[in-house]
């Protein structure tokens, strides 16, 4: 008998549905990438993310034509590199990401980085631009401290900011933020890149529910106003497993303790990172 489902598997934000567990394909390429599009649909995925970056958008397109489902059931984000943010570079990202994917818009798109170089004017002035002909529904940012996603939505209209969340590192700035202006927050790297698997808290949480530490770590996030997650999982058992996070419920204390966890680990520090908060 199936287990009861107790949490809602979608979040609302300024209006628009979004399922809060979506399918993360970084550093998922060739026919692993092909397949793990079209296997994380049949379980029951609705949300996947990928980025120019990752190399792998024809093979997610290819996934996603594979699975059958027709293209209104899927939330697709992707996201512009940020060596490329002129406003000729958005446009001529946004062509080839439509192209690789075999769509005609594309859901959320994302400034993958801020740019030093570019002025957020320019590089969302043309990401509107994409909005209003039609290829492109939201727009968004990922790896945006505060002031920087504050100073954003000068210029634009966003609904989400993607960043690095997990039970290790806190992100209480850009949830602030998040929270004033009805964004969502996207976690990704929501496992702290397998180190929550040997955490002997989350173990024993997950003892207590016959659940795995990854599940627990995604529950509490998926538990929290506004907080979607897109981890990745290159096995249809670990797919499976991390999608079954919505039948159990965790209490109060258990999120208390998990919360403890932060470390300020940043699993992601690139060179071209910005200044954290």
């Amino acid at each position: 008998m199936p287990r009861e489902i107790t949490a809602d598997t979608t979040l609302t934000i300024q209006g628009i549905e979004v399922p809060k567990l979506g399918f993360g394909t970084w550093q998922l390429t060739g026919d692993d990438c092909v397949v793990g599009v079209r296997d994380a649909i049949e379980l029951g995925y609705r949300h996947i993310d990928t980025a120019r970056a990752y190399g792998n958008e024809a093979q997610v397109g290819q996934g996603l034509h594979d699975s059958g489902r027709n293209r209104d059931e899927i939330f697709l984000t992707t996201k512009l590199w940020y060596t490329d943010l002129r406003a000729v570079g958005v446009h001529d990202q946004v062509e080839q990401s439509l192209r690789d994917l075999r769509t005609e818009y594309v859901d959320l798109l994302l400034i993958h980085w801020p740019s030093r170089r570019v002025p957020l004017a320019e590089t969302l002035g043309a990401m509107l631009e994409a909005r209003e002909s039609g290829r492109v529904r939201h727009l968004g940012v990922a790896n945006f401290p505060s002031a920087l996603l504050s100073e954003a939505l000068e210029y634009a209209p966003l609904i989400c900011n993607q960043v690095e969340y997990h039970p290790y590192l806190a992100q209480p700035q850009v949830l602030e933020v998040a929270r004033e202006r009805e964004l969502m927050l996207t976690a990704y790297s929501p496992l702290a890149q397998g180190a929550v698997l040997r955490d002997p808290i989350l173990g024993e949480i997950g003892e207590a529910h016959d659940r795995s530490p990854a599940q627990i770590a995604l529950r509490w996030l998926l538990d929290q106003p506004q907080v979607s997650a897109v981890p990745k999982a290159s096995s249809r058992e670990h797919r499976a497993t991390n999608l079954a996070v919505f039948d159990f419920e965790l209490t109060d204390d258990e999120r208390g303790r998990i919360a403890g966890l932060h470390r300020d680990i940043r699993t992601i520090d690139p060179p071209w990172a910005p200044d954290w908060d």
